[in-house]
């Protein structure tokens, strides 16, 4: 299955979800829908991109082929590491596209007013999360605050934004 395949078997996957199980459930955006956004390959083959779906965004890990090569049982993570930081991965598996891995960002996914939005969130984690370390600027937003400065002054930097999305950079 070739990189196009392999995620458009992610979202046959949760379309079907989205039919099923989680149809009509009070924690879906109705103003989004499935789509995988910005998936490009690692360096171990794996597929890594951006899931939004009305219920959650997720960062998903994901092999080019249906398989168990990235099945996780239910208790047990695993942390990929970018160059904006390590990340923890929980697994899933669906018969569409096998096991793969997820970093839940949004759950549920009630900020966003419609798909575009959410979609152009999407690219800019994917492009935060390859970003190379930055300057840390939060001591010079916290001096702004507490100036009485606003923290817009301060410049926000990409790995900032994805530290804000995933949480705190893991040793």
């Amino acid at each position: 299955m070739a990189r196009p395949d392999a995620v458009g078997a992610l979202e046959a996957a949760f379309r079907r979800i989205a039919a099923t199980r989680m149809a009509g459930l009070p924690l879906n955006n109705s103003d989004l829908r499935v789509q995988g956004v910005a998936f490009r390959p690692q360096d171990d083959g794996y597929l890594v991109g951006v899931l939004i779906t009305p219920w959650a965004i997720n960062l998903v890990m994901l092999a080019p082929t249906p398989s168990r090569e990235l099945y996780l049982a239910p208790d047990r993570r695993r942390t990929w590491d970018f160059p904006s930081g390590s990340y923890e991965f929980m697994g899933g598996e669906e018969p569409e596209c096998g096991a793969y891995q997820f970093c839940s960002l949004f759950s549920p996914a009630f900020e966003f007013p419609d798909h575009v939005s959410a979609v152009e969130t999407a690219v800019a984690i994917m492009l935060a999360l390859y970003a190379d370390s930055e300057p840390d600027h939060a001591a010079a937003r916290d001096t702004a605050r507490l100036a009485g400065r606003s923290v817009l002054d301060v410049p926000t930097t990409r790995r900032g934004f994805l530290q804000g999305v995933l949480g705190p950079r893991r040793a």
